[in-house]
């Protein structure tokens, strides 16, 4: 009695749909990026490098959170809410040399943007969700006295600048454009915040 051979598998379709699958999820699956502060390291030190320049206490706006997460600025308990005023009035305070700044102009505080630093102590207590609280208030102050001038002289805010510099879809041309204007903005009020060492519990 012969053997009746057993029917074929078509494989080729099974082989179109496991291909169309993992189209479908590499095209649906997001990848989660680790999200971070964007900082700009200092250079490496070298002995034929000049000392760094005295910087006048006037010129140094000073904030420390222990580690019950509480705020000090300039020796004084804050509450967060408050910071980012305090910081906008302190770096935009152009005492001296200053004809876009519209501060006090109080002696006792800062010259010129460009010369104000922000220094930010941290307790190695302090929570890292209380960290980043207060750095972002204090890159927010930043960022409302550059949206201001930006505002001013181009009817724009620094912020949708930026992101239409950063956006893909802008052209090279349009980014030729933009390139020096956000140049200028961040020369008016550069970002300098210095973290110093954090202090022991």
């Amino acid at each position: 009695m012969a053997k009746r051979s057993a029917p074929e598998v078509n494989a080729g379709s099974m082989a179109d749909i496991a291909f169309l699958l993992l189209i479908f999820f590499l095209v649906t699956t997001t990848i989660e990026t680790d999200s971070g502060i964007s900082r700009k390291l200092p250079p490496e030190l070298d002995e034929n490098m000049p000392p760094p320049p005295v910087i006048k206490e006037r010129n140094l706006f000073t904030v420390i959170v222990n580690s019950n997460d509480e705020l000090l600025v300039e020796d004084k308990v804050m509450e967060l809410k408050d910071l980012r005023a305090a910081a906008v009035e302190f770096l935009d305070n152009g005492a001296e040399d200053c004809s876009y700044c519209q501060g006090a102009k109080d002696p006792n505080s800062s010259v010129n943007p460009t010369k104000a630093i922000i220094s930010l102590v941290n307790n190695r207590g302090t929570s890292y969700k209380r960290y980043i609280a207060v750095q972002n208030e204090l890159v927010a102050a930043y960022n409302q006295l550059r949206d201001r001038v930006a505002q001013e002289r181009y009817g724009e805010s620094f912020i949708a600048m930026e992101a239409r510099y950063n956006d893909p879809r802008t052209s090279d041309a349009n980014k030729d454009k933009l390139k020096p204007k956000l140049e200028l903005i961040r020369e008016l009020y550069p970002e300098k915040l210095s973290e110093a060492e954090p202090k022991k519990s």
